[in-house]
């Protein structure tokens, strides 16, 4: 702990040093899982805390954690493991950190019984922008008791995270999955329902490849063997399938679950090791990977190119070649929660105004308001459907922010809010109607003399900055070596090491990798 106290202590000297000049500063971690332009984002005042990058302490007795907010999720999961326990809500992309689910939203698979990430942490200990070190817990009955709600969720612009204690659950082998078919969105949105309300499950999510092929996925942890004719599948090897390919797969013969004469006859049936269904849809980070084949045609997208470019094909080398190439402001990467009432609506407007497939469909429990996380405006605590629509948009630069304009007034026709992590373009009006207090916002700010810091709105929405310049700029733009540019910089960021030593990767002898 003593490294730890003394990282903290230069991080709270740092951010006094600002404070007393009154510099705004921003949040250097060493990677992003943010689709916001990278050159939106730059600033000479920085505070480096990729050093908070430990798990300091597993305590099996309590079922907690003390958790770096720097810790990517497949290192916590690895700490875990060996203690018989796992985080409950675990974000899917290996590379996502503790603090980024902290202090941004986390719904996972998870989500439809544990919350948000942020819900399972007990405690949290920050760094206030005057320098302050302060813990806060969720029931804080003291000087901060406002400061925990205001925090979650509001993409540290009211002090900086360093560490969380996180509250873990009864790990098992495996992860008992069931893929059921549906034949059209409104069987889909009720089989969902199903499925969250069965109180064995302990993972729920669906995918609709199109209108009338949709699989809702359930999960069940177990430490008992698979049944004749079960198999055991595993989605982390350079030449196993990627996940979304093998539920379209397994499941493009079956009868939709209302056709089915039972449900068992709608329903395929594996035994997944646990971490290898956490992080199922890394390889080719969920179907966004697909579109590296799109842009470097004629390379094909066939098994033995996945193979043979599956280090590039990983979520962290996704991101770092989207950022440095410059096609994230081409891609449209959302995530919407809806009220399960108007789902249905929203997937008949994306399919009509961007036919992109397949979709994410995640069920989430959501706090009250007023909070940054997707919620029920007006309602109180309750379900959404999360869906995630994910592929490329218009190429035409004023086509392409009109179309996220519009699903934005479409998201809140339908009563629903997006998540903060992706490109923003709501007016500062519009933002702060939809995402709630913003009264009690800036009197948390004031209170916590974050006001030379950049507020929410500030961080997420897209400037109307002149477009870059220069030859790296023309690079970027010019087929395919915008590209490569990605490429040579996911190299160098040796990020693929990462996942070809990942020790939580099935071994095939009954358990997980170990060092």
């Amino acid at each position: 702990m003593e490294r730890h106290r003394a990282a903290v202590r230069l991080i709270s000297s740092t951010i006094r040093s600002y404070f007393d000049r009154s510099l705004p500063y921003r949040i250097s971690h060493g990677s992003t899982n943010s689709t916001r332009p990278a050159h939106l984002k730059k600033s000479a005042h920085l505070v480096d805390i990729s050093a908070l990058n430990h798990v300091l302490e597993v305590n099996k007795a309590r079922k907690t954690a003390l958790v770096e907010p720097n810790v990517p999720m497949d290192a916590f999961v690895a700490a875990t493991l060996p203690h018989g326990l796992v985080p409950p809500v675990v974000m899917e992309f290996p590379g996502i950190t503790a603090g980024g689910g902290f202090a941004g939203t986390a719904g996972e698979s998870s989500s439809f019984r544990h919350g948000y990430f942020d819900e399972t942490v007990k405690s949290a200990e920050m760094v206030l922008p005057d320098g302050e070190v302060v813990n806060i817990t969720p029931n804080d009955k003291g000087k901060n008791a406002d400061l925990w709600k205001g925090a979650v969720a509001s993409v540290g612009t009211l002090g900086v995270t360093t560490m969380l204690e996180v509250g873990l659950v009864e790990a098992k082998k495996f992860v008992r999955t069931t893929y059921r078919r549906t034949g059209s969105v409104a069987e889909a949105i009720k089989v969902v329902k199903e499925e969250c309300a069965k109180p064995e499950n302990d993972y729920v999510d669906g995918i609709l490849f199109s209108k009338d092929h949709g699989v809702i996925i359930s999960g069940v942890m177990t430490d008992e063997a698979p049944k004749a004719g079960e198999a055991i599948q595993t989605f982390s090897g350079p030449w196993d399938p990627w996940f979304y390919l093998h539920v379209q797969d397994v499941t493009k013969a079956l009868p939709s679950s209302d056709g089915a004469t039972s449900s068992e006859g709608a329903a395929v049936t594996e035994h997944i090791p646990l971490a290898e269904y956490l992080f199922r849809y890394d390889r080719g980070g969920f179907w966004v990977g697909a579109a590296a084949f799109d842009y470097f045609k004629p390379v094909p997208f066939t098994r033995f190119f996945r193979w043979f470019l599956d280090d590039f094909l990983h979520t962290r080398m996704l991101y770092r070649a989207l950022h440095a190439s410059g096609e994230s402001a081409k891609f449209f990467v959302q995530d919407l929660g809806l009220p399960y009432e108007t789902a249905e609506e929203f997937i008949d407007y994306t399919t009509d105004s961007l036919n992109i497939w397949p979709l994410w469909l995640c069920p989430l429990k959501t706090p009250s308001g007023p909070t940054f996380h997707p919620h029920l405006r007006g309602k109180g605590a309750g379900e959404m459907l999360n869906i995630g629509v994910w592929g490329w948009g218009p190429k035409d630069r004023q086509e392409f922010v009109k179309v996220n304009r519009a699903l934005e007034a479409k998201v809140n026709e339908l009563g629903g809010m997006k998540w903060l992590y992706a490109h923003t373009y709501y007016s500062e009006s519009e933002f702060w109607e939809t995402y709630g207090n913003r009264e009690h916002y800036e009197e948390l700010r004031n209170k916590y003399k974050a006001t030379s810091l950049p507020n929410v709105y500030d961080k997420v929405r897209v400037k109307d900055a002149p477009p870059e310049q220069g030859w790296k700029a023309w690079v970027k733009s010019v087929w395919p070596l915008g590209g490569l540019v990605g490429i040579v910089r996911g190299i160098q960021s040796k990020d693929y090491m990462l996942h070809r030593n990942a020790p939580w990767k099935w071994n095939g002898e009954g358990k997980e990798k170990t060092e």
